[in-house]
């Protein structure tokens, strides 16, 4: 599965794939393979990029549009 919106996310913010990498405890190219889909990702660096981000795993898995936490989902 390809992940346009990790991408997007991460461009959004001027971030270098190198530096999500380093959020994530793992390498460059293991991350550019999230992003191209050659990889799966970990349901644990999903809760991690979804806390980061400040949005859904629904949204970034494009399961839904709506880009904003609603107030009742953020702790």
């Amino acid at each position: 599965m390809h992940f346009q919106r990790l991408r997007d996310l991460r461009e959004d913010m001027d971030l270098s794939q190198t530096r999500i990498a380093q959020l994530l405890h793992t390498s460059q190219t293991v991350y550019s393979r999230y992003e191209r889909g050659f990889r799966t990702i970990p349901v644990e660096h999903l809760l991690i990029l979804a806390d980061f981000y400040g949005v859904s795993v629904d949204y970034i898995l494009g399961r839904t549009n709506v880009r904003e936490l609603s107030k009742n989902n953020k702790q």
